[in-house]
Formats: structure tokens, sequence, C-alpha cells
């Protein structure tokens, strides 16, 4: 742990404390009390840490990342706005860590969905908040956590009731805009008993900046959400992204984790599953140049007859690393559960590196557990298939490593979000020889 830095943030942090939303709620102050000693007795992680040995987050220690005074829409250029919001979808934009109103597409949104920022539900319905801030997402686990919550500047607040199914999904657009800013963000997303919604989270920003953004989501009895994430920051920027996910009886959750961006990225999904409830994790990450992206994943199996599917990807080139660390967790009472975990990796480079830590912990003694990891570089025999069709290997090779990348690409449901995507993935790898329209 870097005292010094520590003691930095904290003298820090008692600068704006006065601008931080829910300041006259005793409880809330307690909590971010309380996460505020855990940081400045912990710090930010370390690889001393098992959880976090492939990671080490000493670069946002050698600077002072501060939060920025909420801006207008004027301070936001509309036209790089435009093309990262979704059409046809419900778009709620964080600038800076701070909701705008101005921003957002909300027209058509039915009223029975309630849609807030964080700091508007902590000011007209701070009972409600009460109930679900840090029940899914518990601060003692690491220290970001507890950034997070002590930080914490806005955020939003999604509750849909029961039975009701929203035709469109709901877009959460965070962007940085400052150099040296930090953008720090608390939402929770509730699905009631039935219900049924398609979220989409976008990180986007420009310059150096810190992005420290928590999640946490309640799926209710027979519920379902799909959950899209797109990571897209700034290649000087630091990530650290956590979605923690409580699942009731019967619920299905679905989550597809894009990661593309950032100079150092970390992102945790945690889930918990009830009684014969459904997950399916899916993912993707590019590294390309010195970048670092670390998914890692908890699946807690607590009831039996659950099911949970997981497959993630990466495609690492240059002097890039990727982590990928999965762990699926089964308890004494869970019987009957069905897991399997996958971790393919293809690295372009002889100095691109792949570290990947997969774990089963069974405590019961009627389940199907499985899991499998593989890393290596392209096919030569795949490569010269193709080369005796007459394609030039330089191509061959291209549309094998399209062709890996883009399964993960397949399973996205949402038109405008699957272009997005597809578009990140072309310009990030060699082009030649690629159709667009194969893909």
């Amino acid at each position: 742990m870097n005292t010094a830095t520590t003691s930095r943030y904290a003298a820090e942090y008692q600068t704006i404390v006065p601008a931080l939303p829910g300041q006259n709620l005793p409880w809330l102050q307690a909590l971010r009390a309380e996460a505020l000693a855990q940081f400045s007795a912990q710090g930010f992680p370390s690889p001393r840490e098992e959880e976090w040995r492939y990671t080490n987050v000493s670069g946002i220690e050698k600077k002072l990342f501060a939060p920025l005074a909420d801006l207008t829409a004027g301070d936001v250029d509309v036209e790089w706005l435009k093309a990262h919001k979704l059409q046809d979808a419900w778009v709620l934009v964080l600038v800076n860590g701070h909701f705008s109103a101005e921003l957002s597409v909300l027209e058509g949104l039915p009223e029975a969905v309630s849609v807030t920022s964080m700091a508007d539900a902590l000011a007209t319905q701070s009972d409600k908040v009460e109930k679900y801030l840090g029940a899914a997402a518990d601060q003692a686990e690491h220290s970001f956590i507890a950034f997070n919550s002590a930080w914490f500047t806005d955020g939003l607040f999604v509750h849909v009731p029961t039975k009701l199914v929203l035709d469109r999904p709901i877009q959460l657009l965070h962007i940085v805009t400052g150099s040296d800013a930090m953008a720090t963000t608390r939402n929770i997303i509730i699905v009631d008993d039935m219900a049924e919604l398609k979220i989409v989270e976008t990180f986007v920003g420009v310059e150096a900046y810190l992005t420290a953004a928590v999640t946490e989501v309640f799926v209710g009895q027979s519920a379902e959400l799909t959950l899209y994430k797109m990571q897209s920051e700034s290649d000087k920027a630091y990530h650290f992204g956590g979605c923690y996910i409580k699942q009731a009886c019967d619920a299905r959750f679905t989550h597809h984790n894009f990661a593309f961006g950032g100079l150092l990225a970390r992102s945790d999904i945690h889930v918990d599953l009830d009684h014969a409830s459904e997950c399916e994790l899916n993912g993707l990450y590019l590294g390309v140049k010195r970048q670092h992206i670390d998914n890692h994943t908890r699946i807690k199996h607590l009831k039996p007859y659950a099911i949970s599917r997981e497959l993630y990807k990466g495609v690492l080139d240059d002097r890039a690393r990727g982590v990928f660390q999965g762990r699926v967790i089964v308890a004494e009472d869970a019987q009957k559960t069905d897991s399997q975990m996958n971790n393919r990796n293809l690295l372009l480079s002889d100095d691109a590196e792949a570290d990947t830590k997969p774990q089963l912990e069974i405590y019961a003694d009627d389940v199907k557990c499985a899991h499998g990891v593989t890393v290596g570089q392209l096919d030569e025999k795949s490569i010269f298939y193709l080369q005796s069709r007459c394609v030039d290997e330089e191509t061959a090779r291209n549309m094998l490593t399209f062709a890996f990348a883009n399964e993960m690409v397949d399973k996205i449901k949402i038109r405008g979000l699957h272009d997005m995507i597809l578009e990140q993935v072309l310009t990030r790898f060699p082009q030649q020889g690629v159709n667009k329209e194969w893909l």
C-alpha cells in the first residue's frame, strides 16, 4: 500500500464531502465513513492480494485524480456524444460522474418505470435506496468497492415494476471529458418479479482519467435482465467497473462484457443464484500495444437446480496482457447444479500474454460442473487451408482472427449495439481481406 497516496486521497476527500449527494442522511454518512476508513487502511488493491495477483494498479497511485464539477450540456461535443448514443433506446447520460437530464433521452418511457439520478433518488426515496445500496456489493471485498462507496458523486436508480416488459433497451452512457478527472458512479437496477429489461452500459472518454463505477443489480422471481457492457475508454484511462447481481428464484440474468479500451482496465461480475435461476456470462476482450485488461467473474450457486454458463474470449496483440479469473462456488445446499465455464485466448504476437485462472469450489455432491481453458496462436493448418484456396497469408490470419472474435459479437441481439461493437473490433485489428458484411 502506498500510504502517501492514500493520505492524499483522504485529504482530498474532506474537500469534496459537502458536494456529495445524501449528506443529510445519517445512514449514508455512516456507510461513507466506514468505506473511507477501509480505503484509508488498505489503499488501492495490491498484487499481494490473491484476487489481484495479475494486476498492478500502481499507475493510479502516481496521480491524484479528482472529481470534476457538474457540467452543462454546452461543455460536451454533441456530435461526438451522438456517435456513442444508441438509436431506438432510452439513453441516460452521465458526464464526469454526474447525471445530465439535458443530454439524456427519456421520451416515451413508461410512467411506471422509475428512472432517476442517484442524487435525486437519495433526496426523494431514500428509504428505498437504503434498502438496496450495498446489499449486492460488499465493500469489504476489496478497496475499490469501498473507494466507490465513499466517493460516488452520482449515478442512476432504475426500477422496473412487476410484470412490465420494456420493448426498448435503456442505455447508461458514461462519458469523461477532463484530464486527471475521476468519475465515480453508483447505480442500482431493480427488476421486479416477472418483468423484463435490457440494459446497455457504455464507457467512453478522452484524455487520462479514472473511472470507478459500481452497479448493483436485483432480479426478481421469474424476471429477466440482459445487461451489455461496452468499455471503450481512452487509451490513457484507468477503469474499474464492478457489477454485482442478486437473483431470486427462477430469475434469468445474461451479461455480455466487451472490453476494448483503457491503459489498465478491470471488470468484476459477481452473481448470486437462487433456486432454479439461470445465469449466462459472455465476454470479449481485445488488447493491443501495452494495454492490460483484467476480467474477474464469480458465480455463487446458493440453492438447488440453478444453471450457469460462461464463455470469455481474449485476443491480444503487441505487448498487451489479458487476465481472466473465473470462479464458480457451489454451496452445500445447491444440489443439481449445472455449471460450465470456458476461457479461450488468442495471442497474435510473441510478446502478448494471457493469464487465466479458472476455479471450481464444490461443496455439494450431486452436481454437473466443468471448466476449460485454451491459450494459443492461430492454427497454422487453418492458415494453410485458406492459402490453398487462393487466400494470401495475411488475409487468412485476419479472417481467422475476426472469426474467433465474431462468435461473441454475434450474441448481441440489439442491432445498433452489434454494429457499434463490430466497428470497435474492426478498428483494433488489420482489416485487409475482411469484408464487413461477412461478420
